[in-house]
């Protein structure tokens, strides 16, 4: 059986480090206040799970792992928040679909006509589509930026073009 399939892990083997949301090279990492303050409350949630593990009796290699994990990811953390560029969105024309604008879309194709959604444009590392969140990086979110209340998107999918229209846009206090 391959090693990938079992959770036996030596002190030998290497500390993977997951990484963070992807942020293309050369992109700005634009974040919402909310997404720079949830990136600190992680942050602060890591620095109190390595405090914990660094005064734990736990076996000396399994600790040590254990606080190369965290120290990793927190160093990740840290380049992320260092990295991070607070868009304000009272500076955006209210009008226009921007970061940080929650859009009300209708779709128009024809297999899903009149089906109606809400999209928060945000930070990579606040995204969640399961919440209606997606990251300024996302084709949908590139193909509304720019775009106005009556205005049509369009978006190239696995499954062929889907049409929306922009219902309405909203920036929500900071």
């Amino acid at each position: 059986m391959s090693r990938a399939f079992l959770k036996n892990e030596t002190a030998d083997d290497p500390v993977v480090i997951p990484a963070r949301a992807p942020l293309p090279p050369g992109v700005t990492n634009y974040v919402t206040p909310r997404g720079l303050n949830l990136l600190r409350a992680e942050l602060d949630d890591l620095e109190a799970e390595r405090a914990g593990v660094q005064t734990t009796e736990a076996d000396e290699n399994e600790r040590s792992r254990q606080l190369a994990l965290l120290n990793g990811r927190i160093a990740l953390l840290n380049q992320r928040i260092a990295s991070a560029r607070v868009v304000d969105a009272h500076d955006h024309p209210a009008d226009e679909i921007r970061f940080g604008a929650t859009v009300m879309l209708r779709t128009v194709s024809d297999r899903q006509a009149g089906e109606e959604r809400r999209l928060t444009i945000v930070g990579v590392d606040e995204a969640d589509a399961s919440k209606g969140c997606i990251a300024f990086t996302s084709p949908i979110a590139r193909a509304m930026t720019g775009k106005k209340i009556g205005e049509i998107v369009s978006l190239r999918t696995g499954r062929g073009e889907e049409v929306f229209e922009v219902l309405g846009i909203v920036y929500e206090p900071g």
